[in-house]
């Protein structure tokens, strides 16, 4: 839930990047870190587990407007994919008010993405949330391994088995490159502040 600090004054919110392990969540807060400098308000904090990671760090949206005079700050969250760590990705998601599910393209990780996805769901749902009333953006990532000559599933293949019922905005990507990265940050913050909007009645 976004946090309203009347001194400064300003609206904090989270934004917290989902999926299976290994599908480029670090590789893409690591882009906008790298890339977005002006906006990063801080160090980007690691909490390296076994194999994976935790990363967050603050983010200003510049031009995204305030919202009732306040500026946004919106905090940038990755969750360890891996299966094993249930109970961090869950504690991480906590408060969230937006997310960008990072499927991987790569066919052998398949049924990972769908069962990170179903994972995502029952999460949202223990906090009384609904992971279709949140604001959600469906990023298929790796996009670029097809032109190695690796595997990877059809867009088309990916939407039906991940965003039929859904029906979220989708963006394909190259977490490595950074292509699609920015694009699907930006309507990831739009997303979520309309939604704060709404839910909080504030006028921008």
């Amino acid at each position: 839930m976004a946090i309203f600090n009347l001194k400064k004054p300003e609206i904090e919110c989270k934004l917290v990047y989902y999926g299976p392990g290994r599908c480029g969540k670090t590789t893409n807060l690591e882009y906008i870190f790298k890339t977005f400098k002006k906006q990063v308000s801080g160090e980007m904090v690691s909490i390296n587990t076994e194999g994976d990671r935790t990363l967050f760090f603050d983010f200003l949206p510049i031009g995204l407007g305030q919202i009732k005079g306040c500026d946004v700050k919106v905090q940038l969250y990755t969750v360890p994919g891996q299966v094993k760590y249930k109970s961090t990705r869950k504690l991480v998601l906590k408060g969230a008010d937006g997310i960008i599910f990072v499927a991987d393209s790569l066919e052998v990780r398949r049924e990972k993405n769908m069962l990170s996805l179903k994972d995502l769901h029952q999460n949202l749902k223990d906090y009384g949330l609904s992971i279709f009333k949140i604001p959600l953006i469906l990023q298929y990532n790796k996009r670029d391994l097809g032109e190695q000559g690796i595997p990877i599933m059809p867009v088309e293949q990916m939407e039906r088995e991940l965003n039929s019922q859904l029906k979220a905005p989708s963006f394909t990507a190259s977490a490595l490159s950074g292509d699609g990265v920015g694009k699907t940050l930006v309507e990831g913050l739009k997303l979520t502040l309309k939604h704060l909007q709404k839910e909080l009645q504030w006028a921008s």
